[in-house]
């Protein structure tokens, strides 16, 4: 069976599991409502679907494994969930780290991913971050001409494991959300490839050091079409053929093609798949998968998006201008970036009754509003649902990366719980402890409460 049929498979599989996603997140809401993990003092909480996790990373190493016979290494985007158990559990599951950061790196390495399935990538990368992962045989992608003379020294100074590459910037275009489009022609990111002189330079740069064996891409993330993914993609394919052409050997051997799949934020359903993805590739850039190659993944939002649930507590319920307004525990604080840019990133939200049992009565226009003390704190404006009341739960769905896991400390809201859940053969739901909830004495301490007189001599 090829490739088209493998990935048909996959594909047609992850389509069915759309009621199963929602069957799992009811009957957690329910369970976690009976069981004590939300309540009047506990009017927020995460929920992580652990079987939906491990599903979307089965998916993802079984749509390249039936296109390529080469090595290839998914390493999950720490900054998509930066969670100790969330990367246990990747790595449980096969996947590695893609780090930005010397706290990432750290989160990491507590997670017990090794240095082999780790990869750096940042911009702004300090000699002391190029020296320990240099140190600790981590992969590195040089971001740009200065940071790769700063690695010349290094190695020189010392022999290093490190697989080695240079990102570049395609320039080949954005998606429908500038600030997630990182192949625009002035982006921050990498060497611009169709810059005047910065393909010759690139050719020179692998031809004077036979240490330099990868190369990277990463065209953006939210909003970014396939067409450009693959776009990239065969660009970066196709100057690795060039380089390897030029010099006479096939010194690059591993192409890291990054990550960045849109997630379907409209539905349950998971679309794209990665099945849609690789067979996308498969068809612009059919050498990639010949297995000259090894590779090198970098997704995140894709793996976690549709596996997290934020759950809060209708404390109150009023109406203001004849529209309801529903006055909730979630709001700017673990979601962010639907309150500030609520275009771009539109929730849907579900309805619970106070049991935690799917609401039910016709749909009216009205606003889910966050606690911040700031007038735009809208999880969702004149959202047709049914009418909340006090003490009914709503649920921000599709919240598993970028949400709950990065808060914002507007107020001084405290950071919620984060459990994750399964359910057992007798199909009970239980819950474990992903993070616990920050406490008031934790938020005093991080406001500098031990250095409370600091300000008052001179």
């Amino acid at each position: 069976m090829g490739i088209r049929e493998n990935a048909q498979d996959t594909a047609d599989s992850a389509a069915t599991t759309g009621e199963q996603l929602a069957d799992r997140r009811d009957a957690a809401v329910r369970a976690a409502v009976e069981q004590g993990v939300v309540g009047p003092d506990t009017p927020i909480a995460a929920l992580l679907d652990i079987a939906g996790i491990r599903r979307s990373a089965a998916a993802l190493r079984s749509a390249f494994a039936s296109a390529t016979s080469a090595p290839v290494l998914h390493a999950f985007a720490v900054k998509a969930s930066p969670l100790v158990p969330v990367l246990r559990l990747l790595r449980e599951e096969g996947l590695g780290a893609e780090v930005a950061s010397p706290g990432e790196l750290a989160l990491a390495r507590a997670a017990g991913i090794g240095p082999g399935a780790t990869v750096l990538d940042s911009p702004a990368k300090t000699p002391a971050e190029l020296r320990e992962a240099l140190a600790l045989g981590i992969a590195l992608n040089a971001d740009n001409r200065q940071e790769l003379s700063r690695i010349d020294a290094l190695v020189a100074s010392a022999p290093t494991r490190s697989p080695i590459g240079i990102r570049i910037n395609p320039q080949t275009g954005g998606g429908s959300i500038e600030a997630l489009s990182t192949a625009t022609s002035t982006s921050k990111f990498g060497v611009a490839l169709r810059d005047e002189g910065a393909r010759d330079w690139l050719i020179q740069a692998y031809t004077d050091r036979p240490w330099l064996t990868r190369l990277h891409i990463h065209s953006g993330s939210q909003g970014i079409p396939l067409a450009l993914h693959v776009a990239g993609i065969r660009d970066l394919y196709e100057l690795a053929e060039e380089i390897n052409a030029r010099i006479g050997r096939r010194q690059i051997d591993t192409l890291d093609i990054g990550g960045g799949l849109s997630v379907n934020f409209a539905s349950d359903e998971e679309t794209p798949t990665y099945a849609d993805f690789v067979r996308e590739v498969a068809r612009a850039v059919p050498g990639l998968f010949t297995g000259s190659y090894g590779l090198v993944t970098e997704f995140g939002r894709s793996l976690l998006a549709k596996h997290g649930t934020i759950l809060a507590r209708v404390e109150y319920a009023k109406s203001a201008g004849g529209r309801p307004v529903a006055v909730t525990h979630a709001g700017a604080q673990v979601a962010t970036r639907t309150v500030y840019a609520p275009h771009s990133w539109p929730l849907r939200i579900a309805a619970y009754d106070p049991k935690g049992r799917p609401k039910q009565g016709p749909e009216v226009a009205q606003d889910v509003a966050g606690p911040a003390c700031f007038a735009g704190d809208l999880l969702a404006a004149d959202r047709p649902l049914p009418l909340l009341e006090q003490d009914d739960w709503v649920a921000a769905l599709d919240t598993g990366a970028y949400y709950f896991a990065h808060h914002y400390a507007y107020n001084s809201l405290a950071r919620p719980g984060i459990h994750g859940f399964s359910t057992d053969a007798d199909g009970r739901v239980r819950f474990a402890v992903v993070r616990a909830a920050q406490t008031v004495e934790e938020i005093v301490l991080e406001s500098g409460g031990e250095h409370a007189g600091a300000l008052l001599s001179d």
